[in-house]
């Protein structure tokens, strides 16, 4: 099974052309606070020669409704990703599909992981490359759709996917060359492992 794989945090017109180029199925812009974060305004420029098979992803932390609604109405998302507790104050409408995200942390619900049906399992902080637990994360993807996020690189990726089995991965940090900077190199080296794990799995 392929697993999808989701390129985040992109700034510019060269590292969203060489996530495309190189298969992402999925492409990551921030609206929270960030090195990495754009307007709604930017993020819809850097998507328009996109192909329409590649998922754009919001990426917001606790955004209020007015928030949530610029990027909506001018970006246009796919889908949106958000903690998993900021969903009962926004309207997604009906082309927008959740990406809840739960973290790493002591009072995750595990349950209310497990009874969703596709979640983001990241570090307790994110795009600093902090590695959630891969333990609890392959324990987790046993029981829904999973994206692991957190920590991943060209490095680490193939014994990450080998040990949680998730149904997608998540990279920012590990694809950079500074904080908020995009290595296009490493962008397709990810993309590269993770399709190169891919191949072995079928032999």
């Amino acid at each position: 099974m392929s697993t999808f794989v989701k390129i985040c945090g992109l700034r510019t017109h060269a590292a969203v052309e060489a996530a495309v180029d190189a298969g992402a199925d999925a492409l990551g812009f921030v609206f929270a606070e960030s090195p990495r974060r754009v307007t709604p305004a930017e993020a819809h420029a850097l998507c328009v020669a996109v192909p329409s098979g590649v998922t754009r992803v919001a990426v917001m932390r606790q955004p209020s409704a007015a928030e949530w609604q610029a990027v909506r109405d001018t970006f246009r998302p796919d889908w949106l990703q958000t903690e998993a507790s900021d969903y009962c104050e926004l309207d997604l409408g009906d082309d927008v599909q959740a990406m809840p995200v739960y973290r790493d942390t002591e009072s995750l619900d595990e349950d209310a992981v497990a009874a969703a049906d596709a979640v983001l399992f990241e570090a307790a902080s994110s795009g600093v490359g902090q590695c959630a637990d891969w333990d609890r994360a392959a324990r987790l993807a046993r029981c829904t759709r999973l994206m692991l996020a957190g920590g991943l690189d060209p490095d680490n990726v193939v014994t990450a996917i080998r040990q949680v089995r998730p149904w997608g991965v998540d990279v920012s940090s590990g694809v950079e060359r500074a904080r908020g900077e995009k290595d296009l190199a490493r962008i397709a080296a990810f993309l590269q492992a993770v399709r190169g794990v891919e191949l072995a799995n079928e032999d």
